[in-house]
């Protein structure tokens, strides 16, 4: 009889970043700390959530092509009100993400590696874990890979598992360069005004139904395109 091959283990590893990785992480942190202190803020805060210090940790949500200047919203207008313990985001397991993890390091980010595709559940479990630790948590829910504006399952049910609000956040850039990339990835040029606009606040009751987590991705959706001018 042929040997029985050895079962796996079921634990995803994700791709670590190379040493040229590192290097462009790197001259990438340096760009964006440099532009995002020369850039000038204007926020509209209908919710007044940025000026609440009764919200604890959160789950900060955003579109996929305002990465860049997440952290830098997190620190000019969250952290000014509530320090969380840390904050930890969630990034792709796959090559390009290991580029990206590497970035969020350079910020204090912790990186959660994982998609609905690759590493889901167990990044899943990540997540909760930094929730119950007191971070706040980031996700871009058309993220890794589109459809651009596409609010997928997985933030509602963080939300539910966590009982965590979800923030709604956007910007505009008045001056910017947009790649013609799947998400059409937005660069900030120096000195830009930035418009910042939060959005409501969403929460998923821990005994919500699959329609009732249906309908508030949908509100979701809705609001985060609201909130979001190109």
């Amino acid at each position: 009889m042929p040997e029985a091959k050895p079962k796996k283990s079921g634990v995803v590893i994700p791709n670590a970043p190379k040493w040229h990785q590192k290097l462009a992480a790197f001259l990438i942190w340096l760009f964006i700390s440099a532009v995002g202190k020369t850039m000038r803020f204007r926020v509209h805060d209908p919710h007044d959530f940025l000026q609440r210090k009764d919200i604890g940790p959160a789950i900060f949500c955003f579109w996929h092509n305002r990465l860049a200047l997440c952290v830098e919203l997190n620190l000019q207008f969250r952290q000014k009100k509530f320090v969380p313990a840390g904050v930890a985001g969630l990034i792709s397991a796959s090559k390009d993400g290991a580029m990206l993890a590497a970035i969020f390091e350079r910020f204090g980010v912790q990186p959660v590696r994982g998609s609905s595709s690759r590493r889901g559940a167990q990044a899943l479990r990540e997540l909760t874990t930094w929730a119950e630790r007191g971070y706040d948590l980031a996700i871009t829910p058309d993220g890794p890979r589109g459809p651009r504006y596409v609010v997928a399952e997985g933030v509602t049910g963080l939300a539910q598992i966590t009982g965590l609000p979800i923030l709604t956040v956007s910007y505009f850039l008045k001056w910017k360069i947009q790649l013609k990339s799947w998400d059409g990835f937005q660069i900030p040029i120096p000195f830009s005004i930035c418009e910042v606009t939060a959005g409501k606040i969403f929460r998923v009751p821990n005994a919500a139904t699959e329609i009732e987590r249906e309908k508030i991705r949908l509100d979701l959706e809705a609001e985060l395109r609201a909130i979001s001018k190109d």
